[in-house]
């Protein structure tokens, strides 16, 4: 995996892969660095949860990301605070297992960070809203 980041003026970057995508960030004004990491947590854990419920009837799922960064420097998080929510006919029971397995085993974004970051998380369930 390559990739690149390019100072864009002010308080601009850009972040570009080996295939020419880009996103923007913006220390400042956002997304910032650390926002970004917060929501590829998020978003590499929710890969792991929408696989993994691949054969079950759900319509929508997300994940809402809360965190703690250190006072000072490096202002590293501390502990991130992940609330799942899956829409459907899925028992929480196999959702639980599946989250469960993404920060155990799955994950390569949070797995990648400092051992010693807390990361909470639970499931909420939301039935399927009647056609």
């Amino acid at each position: 995996m390559q990739g690149r980041v390019e100072w864009t003026k002010g308080t601009g970057m850009v972040g570009i892969n080996a295939a020419g995508q880009q996103i923007e960030m913006d220390w400042e004004n956002g997304p910032s660095p650390m926002q970004l990491t917060l929501q590829m947590v998020g978003a590499c854990s929710l890969v792991d949860v929408v696989i993994g419920l691949k054969e079950r009837p759900f319509s929508k799922a997300w994940v809402e990301l809360d965190s703690e960064r250190a006072a000072s420097t490096p202002r590293r998080f501390t502990s991130m605070t992940m609330v799942y929510h899956v829409v459907g006919d899925v028992p929480k029971k196999l959702v639980e297992r599946v989250v469960e397995k993404s920060h155990e085993k799955y994950c390569s974004v949070s797995n990648s960070l400092d051992p010693n970051i807390t990361i909470h998380w639970r499931v909420v369930l939301h039935e399927q809203a009647p056609k």
